[in-house]
Order: structure tokens, then sequence, then C-alpha cells
């Protein structure tokens, strides 16, 4: 079985591959793909896949943004933190789906019913174009319970500078304080409203009002300077360079 991984966390696919090992579920892996534009690419340089694992968010955008650009000729199971909208529209369109962080057991019976049909899935676009639209509905999120000793306190939405993943830990950085945040990056960059926060790169959300300046970097990179950075470089990734100037412009 000829499958491909369009995942932006590494860790995610390391997870993914183990668990399908551990489901016999045999598989040739033909590629692990972070991007959109290298998606479309992809799909439009190779025959198509048997089965596509995506995950949603990656690393230049929303993966629906794919479906937009080219046709994908493969069933798709999505991997996905977006429950309030995916749920509904992945089944409308006789999609799998499972939620992070993936159950085996979720895994194993999205496996089963890809197995047991022979029809491959090619997406509604025009649905795709309505979910897209309602996943960029800016949250109204405006607070979040964050650790704070014993015990835990409310984090104002609007006092978050940044936030960053390290060792599986999420921070929210204030003026003077870092918290602990019981989400992943993804869950909690989904949650916000993103037109005051974006996803530099894998592991780093900066709000707008954060961002003091911009500096040309390697690879036609950027690298921002933002308000506390304590020991963090903010290094936007290539991919999301023209979109990140765009935002700051709007």
């Amino acid at each position: 079985m000829q499958i491909l991984i369009i995942e932006d966390e590494i860790r995610a696919v390391s997870q993914l591959q183990s668990m399908l090992k551990a489901c016999d579920f045999t598989f040739e892996l033909l590629g692990i793909i972070d991007t959109v534009e290298d998606a479309v690419l992809w799909f439009q340089q190779n025959e198509a896949p048997d089965l596509v694992f995506m995950d949603i968010q990656l690393a230049d955008g929303l993966s629906f943004e794919i479906f937009q650009k080219t046709t994908v000729k493969a069933p798709i199971i999505f991997t996905t933190a977006f429950d309030q909208y995916a749920i509904q529209a992945f089944k409308v369109n006789s999609v799998d789906y499972l939620l992070k962080p993936i159950q085996k057991t979720d895994l194993k019976g999205a496996l089963d019913k890809f197995l047991q049909s022979n029809n491959s899935s090619t997406l509604d676009t025009a649905t795709l174009k309505q979910l897209l639209s309602d996943l960029q509905v800016p949250a109204v999120r405006e607070g979040i319970l964050v650790k704070s000793g014993n015990g835990f306190v409310q984090l104002k939405i609007s006092e978050i500078l940044y936030c960053y993943s390290e060792d599986s830990i999420t921070f929210g950085v204030t003026r003077d304080k870092r918290f602990i945040i019981e989400e992943t990056i993804d869950e909690l960059f989904g949650s916000l409203d993103q037109t005051k926060f974006f996803k530099i790169n894998r592991a780093q959300v900066v709000a707008k009002s954060s961002v003091l300046k911009i500096e040309p970097y390697f690879n036609h990179r950027v690298i921002l300077s933002v308000s506390n950075p304590r020991d963090q470089e903010f290094i936007v990734s290539r991919p999301k360079t023209s979109d990140f100037k765009n935002w700051m412009n709007g």
C-alpha cells in the first residue's frame, strides 16, 4: 500500500508511522511533505497514492488550499485538532479523520473503513472553500487557563506576546512572566484570533503587537525582534515569509 504523509510536525509523523506498524498495516511511504506549496507540486507531478494522511494546519497554511490549486484523486484521512468544523464536513464528504492525539483504536477503525472501500475520494471543492472560510473566522477566546505554582490562573489572551513549544511543552510569554499552557502549539494557535497572532514556524506563535523589527535572514527568511524575547530566536520559516509580511501589513 503506497501512502503519502502531509504533516509539518516531525514527532507526529514518527508517531503515525509507529502506530501504522502497530496496526499491522503494511505500507510504502512515498514521501513526507510539510507545506501546501510542496504538496501541490507533488500531486501535479506524481500518480495518486493509495492513501494520504493529511494534517490540516501546515507550515505555510491550511491543507484545504491544496484542493483549490490542484486535483487530488486519492482517499484522504485527515489528522486534525479542528473537530468543531472538521467532523461535520468530513462526514458529509465521506472523508475519514483522526483527532489529535491519535488513538490506536481510531486509526485502526479508519484503516478498516479505507480497506473495505474500493472508491477513491475526490473532495467537494465548494464545501472545502466554505470550511476554509469558517476556519479562518477570528476566534473569540479571551482567556486561557495556565499553571501558576500548584494551581491555575486565567491568562488574558491580550497579554500574550508570543508562545513557543519546547520539549513537548507549550509556553506563553507576557511582558514579565512565562506560563505553561496545557495545549499543543497547534491547538493553541487554532483557537487564537489569527488577525492578531501568526505561527511563524513549527514551534512559535507571535502576536502582531509584540513585533518590534523585521530583518533579512539566511535562505530568504526573516528574523524578528520582539518584546521580552528571553532566550528565544524568532525566525520566520521560508514558506511563511511572504504571508507573514502581508499579515504585518494588514
